[in-house]
């Protein structure tokens, strides 16, 4: 059963009770990274495994998100910079316990590619919390993974770019 979070402003990804930040780098260049997370929305299924449909809603000012075991995202886009930084927060899921739930990627050049940081703030009752803080090392290696798989996925269209 799908509920409805509190809307959080894009200064919650400071502010959240949990905020969980992870940080990876890729070899494609910021402008490149954002239109892969913000111009390419349906395409996150290919390198983000735990994501199994993505698509834009709105004409883009929201996205419906699947998981990997069911939980279901309807998503509003509350920040979209080119090449610096695309932020969504959580307006309605069937996941249980979370009462507000923002993600933001912030990007920067890192000599030719990309530093990315990926925030994860959200809120809930304690055991939610303390479950979602448990969490962290399973995010970071599901965050991980979906950056090196992202960035392979850019090697290849700049290779068959040339």
């Amino acid at each position: 059963m799908a509920r409805r979070l509190r809307p959080v402003a894009p200064d919650f990804v400071r502010d959240a009770p949990v905020r969980l930040v992870f940080t990876a780098g890729a070899a494609a260049a910021p402008a490149v990274v954002y239109r892969a997370l913000a111009e390419e929305v349906e395409a996150w299924p290919s390198w983000f495994g735990a994501v199994t449909l993505a698509r834009p809603t709105g004409g883009g000012a929201g996205r419906e998100v699947r998981l990997v075991g069911g939980v279901r995202f309807q998503e509003t886009v509350v920040a979209a910079e080119p090449g610096l930084r695309y932020a969504y927060r959580v307006d309605e899921t069937n996941a249980p316990g979370m009462t507000a739930l923002l993600e933001e990627w912030q990007l920067a050049p890192a000599g030719a590619g990309t530093r990315i940081r990926w925030t994860f703030a959200a809120d809930g009752p304690a055991p939610f919390r303390l479950a979602l803080t448990a969490a962290r090392p399973g995010l970071g290696r599901s965050f991980r993974s979906a950056v090196r798989a992202l960035d392979a996925r850019l090697a290849e269209r700049r290779a068959t770019e040339r």
